[in-house]
């Protein structure tokens, strides 16, 4: 089954490259077997441009896809016949200006989740038992995430967020919605996204004082949060095979665990009610000596366990 290339323009969805409406492609394709998979891309991507345009980076999938592209990964691109029972289902490529100033590609987010609602409220409309997924990256997340507001109950299945850039209490109040509330929500993290997620809090204002980034966790019904670099937890606790391009990201659509499962690392260097950033692991954990027999005893887990 294709990929349909979906962008959100002039506050419209709209196919990729051309000026046509993209109900008559969505009426046409929005009864065929298999789940509808969703994929966002993250900051810094703009549809059309010269350099930047997601379709052909992480959304391609013709004609020379980049390795790190989704679509193929998802199981996309393999040409199964219609009536196979197993087929490959539908995938939206949606594309939106996510360039500039973070604080004006967040602004666009929210508009980019308008118009994705629009989207997949007629996909839902057309089958309502026909499960959405939606993978996101970064602040592809708020577009995800403002859809919610905007869709019914049960028209999405499951959020794949990978390392997504928006705040806690954002995510909770999307959830609380009707939509939220018969979705589950995968918060994929790992050590390495911190840097970001630092800077996140510290250019965007959060919506209420002392909010903090999913990137630090995020408990609650329906939501599980993973951590790609936990010493203590494999990646395949969400269920299934491996389906981000990244080694050992999470599944897209297996099913996730039944509670949230953040690091909770017994090493000294980690061990504490919340989990560490790797700035704050670093200076817990005492450094590793650079040649045998000289400086100070290296903690029991690095480098796993402390970055």
């Amino acid at each position: 089954m294709p990929v349909v290339r979906i962008n959100s323009v002039e506050s419209s969805p709209q196919l990729h490259g051309t000026s046509r409406p993209v109900w008559p492609t969505l009426r046409r394709l929005g009864r065929v077997p298999g789940p509808v998979i969703v994929m966002i891309h993250g900051y810094k991507y703009e549809p059309g441009h010269a350099r930047h345009c997601p379709h052909r980076h992480i959304l391609s999938l013709h004609p020379a896809p980049l390795p790190d592209a989704w679509p193929r990964p998802l199981g996309f691109g393999a040409n199964l016949p219609a009536a196979d029972p197993h087929d490959e289902g539908l995938g939206i490529a949606f594309g939106w200006n996510a360039r500039g100033a973070l604080w004006s590609a967040q602004a666009r987010a929210r508009d980019a989740g308008r118009v994705l609602a629009r989207v997949i409220g007629e996909l839902h409309r057309l089958a309502p038992a026909r499960p959405v997924h939606i993978v996101a990256h970064s602040m592809g997340t708020e577009v995800a995430l403002e859809a919610l507001h905007h869709l019914p109950a049960g028209a999405v299945h499951r959020i794949l967020s990978l390392t997504g850039a928006c705040y806690r209490s954002r995510t909770a109040m999307a959830l609380a919605t009707p939509a939220g509330q018969s979705a589950e929500f995968i918060n994929v993290t790992s050590r390495e996204n911190d840097p970001f997620d630092f800077l996140f809090e510290r250019l965007i204002t959060p919506p209420q004082p002392g909010d903090r980034s999913i990137g630090q966790g995020l408990d609650g019904p329906g939501t599980v949060t993973l951590q790609l670099d936990c010493p203590e937890r494999s990646i395949t606790s969400a269920g299934s095979a491996c389906r981000w391009p990244r080694p050992g990201a999470a599944s897209a659509i297996g099913p996730p665990t039944p509670a949230p499962a953040f690091c909770r690392c017994t090493a000294p260097c980690c061990a504490g009610p919340m989990p560490f950033r790797w700035t704050r692991c670093a200076v817990a954990c005492p450094p590793r000596p650079r040649r045998a027999g000289r400086g100070s005893s290296p903690c029991p887990q690095a480098p796993a366990a402390c970055g």
